[in-house]
């Protein structure tokens, strides 16, 4: 039995033992299995994500991180990175700390055997976490979150004929397929949403705004900062935007449980609210392109294009990429958290 009929396999006993189950379950257990078992990130993996696409946009995050640190009176902090990928964003980061002479010990959240083996090519001398309960207690944190809460499981409501139910998952001959749950769940719907037309889908992501209060804590009381980026919006609107990308295209969300990166649009509104009610200062969301032009992309894109001009074509098509409108330059947001007493962090203004 492969290991995607194993996981295919006891999901569906679970449906026939349980009934349906949540969307937020059936894309937690998808998750958790899909991490474990592949190695999803680059050109053999199913997608490809900004630190992919060019040094410039990893550099970028050092230097606010550096620039931040260094307006903050140069403490001893230390660096984490939530679901690192590869560890590319954080090498390229610390290469362009290290020039201010920033070289804080690194620690990754990071439950992936596959994920971490790639992550200690690059820094044999990490320290890894399951959770961010045993992260350092007595520094500073800079924390980056890259495509990290999209990937967090969603709940989603369904407007019905009966009023607003949970979107659930079932099994059938067809396979796996939404259904709508039994109980009322109106008073989950904010009221200017209420109204909308029937099969509407509203989206929430608990666990999101958990971690993102959690950490917003751990900032407010030690110090710190977190940067975060991911594709989603602003807050306040409804749509189903649960995806599944497989091999670099997408696919039924569905279909291979445990085979896809199963993903949702992140609600910064709500985790930059999250963030606030943990005790932390917030800013943004902006346009991950407008953040990347403030911070000097384009200085760094000319610097290297003079460089290796071999490469010039490569990195107007890498620039092209990271802040095009139709590109990742407004799809993708970018938020941040930063400790009372801390500077701002660049690039929000």
């Amino acid at each position: 039995m492969t290991a995607s009929a194993d996981i295919a396999d006891r999901l569906a006993a679970l449906i026939a033992a349980e009934g349906p189950i949540p969307i937020e379950r059936f894309m937690a257990e998808s998750n958790t299995h899909y991490y474990a078992t592949r190695t999803s990130v680059g050109a053999a993996g199913d997608f490809i994500t900004a630190p992919e696409i060019s040094q410039m946009f990893g550099e970028l995050i050092g230097l606010s991180l550096a620039d931040l640190w260094d307006r903050a009176g140069r403490p001893d902090v230390a660096y984490v990175e939530m679901g690192p990928g590869r560890g590319t964003l954080a090498a390229d980061a610390f290469r362009a700390m290290a020039v201010v002479g920033l070289r804080p010990p690194v620690h990754f959240v990071e439950t992936s055997p596959l994920l971490r083996s790639h992550q200690r090519e690059h820094f044999p001398d990490a320290t890894w976490h399951d959770t961010i309960g045993t992260l350092p207690t007595d520094v500073p944190l800079l924390i980056v979150a890259n495509e990290f809460f999209d990937a967090l499981p969603v709940r989603q409501l369904v407007h019905t004929f009966s009023g607003w139910r949970e979107r659930m998952v079932g099994y059938g001959p067809d396979g796996f397929a939404p259904v709508p749950g039994t109980a009322p769940r109106d008073d989950k719907v904010a009221e200017h949403l209420r109204d909308a037309a029937l099969g509407s889908i509203v989206e929430d992501n608990p666990a999101a705004r958990r971690l993102a209060r959690a950490l917003a804590r751990r900032i407010a009381g030690q110090g710190g900062a977190l940067i975060a980026f991911d594709y989603g919006h602003k807050g306040g609107s409804h749509g189903d935007t649960l995806q599944a990308v497989h091999a670099h295209a997408y696919a039924d969300p569905f279909a291979r449980p445990g085979m896809s990166d199963l993903t949702a649009h992140v609600d910064f509104g709500a985790l930059r609210r999250a963030g606030v009610s943990g005790g932390a200062r917030g800013f943004g969301p902006v346009d991950q392109g407008q953040w990347l032009v403030a911070l000097g992309l384009s200085d760094r894109a000319a610097a290297l294009g003079r460089t290796a001009p071999d490469r010039a074509d490569e990195i107007a098509i890498a620039y092209r990429r990271l802040t095009h409108p139709d590109e990742m330059g407004s799809l993708f947001k970018v938020m941040a958290l930063a400790a009372p007493g801390w500077p701002d962090p660049a690039g929000f203004a």
